[in-house]
C-alpha cells in the first residue's frame, strides 16, 4: 500500500518551497503535495526512512511559517525521485492552518 494512503487527513497536489534541516545542512526542497499528516518533497534524494528533520514552509497567502519536525517515510517506490515526511509534534494551530488551507483550495472552483 502507498505509504500516503494509509493517513488519515486531505492531501492535495500543491508546490511550496520547503527548507529542510538535517544535522548542520540545509536543503532547499519543494513540494508535490501536503495533508495535515505530513508532506511530499518531489525531485530530490530520499534520505533514509526514519531520518529526523525539521521543515519550515509557508502556506500561500499565510503570512506565518509553519515550522515543524518530521521523519521520513518508506518510500512508497524504489525507484521513486523524492520523499515522503511525517509531521512529528504538529501544533494544533498549525495542523488547523493546513486543514483549512486544504479545504478553501478544495472549495475553488476548477481551473483557479
Amino acid at each position: 500500500m502507498h505509504v500516503w494512503e494509509r493517513r488519515a487527513s486531505q492531501r492535495i497536489n500543491v508546490q511550496l518551497h520547503v527548507v529542510e534541516k538535517l544535522e548542520d545542512s540545509l536543503y532547499f526542497q519543494r513540494t508535490a503535495n501536503i495533508s495535515a499528516g505530513g508532506l511530499f518533497l518531489e525531485g530530490t534524494m530520499p534520505h533514509p526512512p526514519g531520518t529526523k528533520v525539521k521543515l519550515r514552509f509557508q502556506l500561500p497567502g499565510d503570512d506565518q511559517s509553519i515550522e515543524v519536525d518530521g521523519e521520513i517515510a518508506a518510500p512508497s517506490k524504489e525507484d521513486e525521485l523524492g520523499m515522503g515526511v511525517r509531521f512529528i509534534g504538529l501544533s494544533d494551530r498549525d495542523r488547523e492552518r493546513i486543514e483549512n488551507f486544504i479545504q478553501q483550495t478544495v472549495g475553488l472552483p476548477f481551473g483557479r
